[in-house]
């Protein structure tokens, strides 16, 4: 039978039948690398009925060929032309490249027999590799288009890797044009088998991961997660995460690293602002939504796969303590029953909606906890004192007592460096690195995140510590997921579909008015006349002189420890708030015009203040004090301020932060949280009434921060009783605090869901 190529090339009346009604070829300049390349008679791109190119457009854009879909026919793409097989009138992808269908290759079989007959090819150094998962760090701004070269490829072209974690913040369309590189690099390797890529949450600010910022091409910007809690709307949380799978989809990230159904019971953990807040309801229904609205359904061609996290829970710290590192590498429960009553609930919800994977956390159970109820590790221990990716007790519980399906994926370095519990033996010497890696995957872990060092498998089955059959379940599950999302039939992306999709319109207004949801009124003092300051509507504005000040605090490189960071956050917190500033009074000339600003709190008749510390959890340091140590240092010039003029506070919450110096002088409080500026001011001029209510509880002192106990949520009857801010106006900043305009409620929000069951303190 003649190949696609050769019945191209018979006569241009054919050509144009088949390119109309099959055939799509995208022309761009070719990717150099080891890639498989095109023969030189070979058409090199899609020629349409007027003789126009229609290429994939954007740097590095490459040239790939299209079997567009149609009944009974996925869609087929590749980059090399002569890879599309035709079978009775049905097209395939030779994803070996040896010119038959292979059982692998034939999407009309069930995908559990495409997955098995791919493994009975495969060779123990092909396995190892799939069951590893590392950051790739492509070129980030290549004047040449090339994203995936020789050198920075290693990891799929000689360990065998085949999902790689993406973590730069570049425009949509070189996302597209890298994902495609590094698919057609893989399509040119023996078996032809996909890439995975994968990133961490990316469609709001954050302050350790992927920072998206809010500009046109990247993605659609959304509060943070804490905002969305704050917003208290399910349904909204449903709409973003669709919203966000098409970006991603169109881009060719297919699987994310998140998001966290972690509780934030700990107020001085750093981790807090990647979690929904403290109700393990709202956690667990968020969650529920995120997982449906990314992977759809049921997963399939269209969706992006979810790896909820931390399991059992990363939120029971001690002292805010995290198990990235040392000090922080155990779990420890203080209440009875606390970690099926307030932690295991979010990952419920998480397995109801079908999540794809898991990923446990570095910690290990303390056997200094409370009975929490679960089958004892033996007749002494409670638990297993190892990681949770490597404890086989935890990872059961998690597949036998909640009926988890799916695989499970460790953190990075888990099975490494921060194998808590594991990492010497009984004689303090150091365990091999291959013996953790047996640990693991006997425990029940499927791929190991955090390095590229599948020779560690190897060794493990080649000592008889891990059977190859361990092995064949484990990327069983993740070949099942990649032909499930369709990456055997087109891993292929359009760059210019990912721009259209990062700059949807209606899209960018859904994600502003979940800013505008998410802003927190917290007081909102009369002042003269005995009016409330708020809102500053157009009646009250003639009257207004507004002076604006930012106060931006920053975190220090990871590389940098002790006065070197606390030099780097004083300078570049200080240059930070200087830009913060300029911009914001762009930002309200531009879109408030009728706001009057004047450059000095002497000619001023109001003032606004934005207040955003910082704590990085690379510090290992954990703080909630507003002070220099999370980037403000100059919290005597907030009060100055606060005390000359009436002054509307706007607070950025990434913590549960101390506000006992901030709160009693300034005459409004607002909570933001990741929140855009315009919508913060749509609610300060009353075009948004404040709907948002706290996602968390306020501290009252660091007296309260030291009695509080790290495994339950503010509103539970174990807690500490006094636990809550109280304001200058005498509320109780607790969880699911907020005022409004409204006359209804006495000014409040409607509060919170019901704390899971929760009716309040003892």
């Amino acid at each position: 039978m003649a190949s696609i190529s050769k019945q191209i090339r018979k006569s241009s009346k054919l050509r144009k039948k088949l390119l109309a009604t099959a055939l799509t070829l995208s022309l761009v300049a070719p990717v150099i690398g080891p890639q498989v390349g095109f023969a030189d008679d070979h058409d090199q791109g899609y020629t349409g009925e007027e003789g126009e190119a229609s290429p994939y457009t954007g740097r590095g854009a490459i040239t790939t060929y299209k079997i567009a879909k149609a009944e009974g026919q996925p869609e087929i793409e590749v980059a090399t032309q002569d890879r599309i097989l035709e079978i009775d009138g049905k097209y395939f992808r030779d994803a070996d490249g040896d010119k038959r269908l292979d059982g692998y290759e034939d999407w009309r079989k069930p995908v559990s027999e495409r997955v098995a007959d791919l493994i009975s090819k495969m060779s123990l150094e092909q396995k190892a590799g799939l069951m590893y998962i590392n950051t790739h760090t492509p070129e980030a701004d290549p004047a040449d288009g090339i994203f995936v070269t020789p050198s920075n490829s290693k990891i799929v072209t000689e360990k065998k890797l085949r999902h790689v974690i993406y973590r730069l913040s570049q425009n949509l369309g070189d996302v597209a044009n890298y994902n495609n590189q590094m698919q057609q690099l893989a399509e040119g390797l023996e078996l032809g088998i996909p890439v995975v890529i994968t990133s961490n949450p990316r469609n709001s600010a954050s302050t350790d991961y992927t920072n998206i910022t809010n500009v046109q091409d990247q993605h659609t910007f959304w509060p943070g997660t804490l905002g969305l809690a704050a917003a208290g709307d399910v349904e909204a949380v449903g709409e973003f995460a669709d919203i966000a799978r098409q970006e991603w989809r169109a881009a060719g990230i297919r699987k994310v690293y998140g998001y966290m159904a972690d509780v934030a019971t700990d107020p001085l953990w750093a981790r807090i602002e990647e979690t929904f807040g403290e109700d393990p309801k709202v956690v667990g229904d968020m969650n529920y939504e995120i997982i449906r609205g990314f992977q759809t359904e049921t997963l399939g061609k269209d969706s992006v796969a979810i790896t909820v996290k931390h399991f059992p829970g990363g939120g029971a710290r001690d002292d805010g303590q995290d198990p990235h590192f040392a000090n922080g590498s155990f779990n420890i429960y203080p209440t009875e029953g606390s970690l099926e009553k307030y932690h295991i609930p979010p990952f419920q919800r998480a397995i109801e909606a079908g999540v794809a994977s898991v990923m446990p956390y570095y910690a290990y159970p303390s056997n200094d906890s409370a009975d929490q109820g679960l089958e004892p590790y033996s007749e002494t221990q409670q638990f297993e004192e190892v990681g949770m990716t490597l404890n086989k007790g935890i990872i059961d519980y998690l597949r036998e007592g909640l009926g988890f399906k799916g695989y499970i994926n460790s953190d990075s370095g888990a099975v490494a460096g921060s194998a808590w519990g594991y990492l010497v033996d009984e004689d303090g010497n150091p365990i091999p690195n291959a013996q953790k890696v047996a640990k693991a995957l006997n425990a029940g872990t499927n791929i190991i995140s955090g390095g590229a060092t599948p020779e560690l498998v190897i060794e493990a089955v080649n000592d008889g510590l891990v059977d190859v059959a361990k092995v064949n379940e484990s990327i069983t599950y993740t070949l099942s997921e990649m032909m499930t999302l369709g990456l055997f039939e087109d891993p292929y992306v359009n760059p210019t579909e990912a721009i259209a999709a990062a700059n949807n319109e209606e899209n960018r207004a859904l994600a502003y008015e979940a800013h505008q949801k998410s802003v927190v009124l917290m007081r909102n003092d009369k002042i003269d006349g005995g009016k409330k300051l708020l809102p500053l509507t157009n009646g009250k504005l003639k009257d207004v002189k507004l002076y604006v000040e930012g106060f931006v605090g920053v975190a220090a490189p990871r590389s940098l420890k002790g006065e070197e960071a606390a030099k780097y956050i004083a300078e570049n917190s200080a240059l930070q708030s200087v830009g913060f500033t300029a911009d914001l009074k762009n930002t309200l000339t531009e879109k408030f015009p009728n706001i009057e600003l004047v450059d000095s709190v002497e000619e001023a008749t109001h003032a606004y203040v934005y207040v955003k510390p910082t704590q990085s959890n690379w510090d290992n340091n954990p703080r909630i004090d507003i002070n220099e140590t999370t980037g403000i240092s100059d919290v005597e010039r907030i009060v100055e301020i606060q005390k000359t003029v009436p002054t509307i506070t706007a607070l950025n919450f990434t913590n549960q932060w101390l506000i006992n110096e901030l709160e009693p002088n300034a005459a409004a409080l607002i909570g933001t949280f990741g929140t855009v500026q315009e919508a913060v001011f749509d609610v300060i001029t009353g075009t948004f009434k404040p709907a948002g209510k706290l996602p968390f509880a306020i501290p009252a002192n660091a007296e309260a921060v030291e009695k509080e106990v790290g495994d339950v949520p503010s509103f539970a009857p174990e807690e500490y009783a006094d636990f809550e801010y109280v304001n200058k106006n005498g509320d109780k900043y607790e969880y699911g605090f907020g005022l409004s305009y409204s006359d209804g409620n006495n000014g409040k929000a409607v509060g919170k869901p019901d704390h899971a069951g929760e009716k309040g303190k003892k």
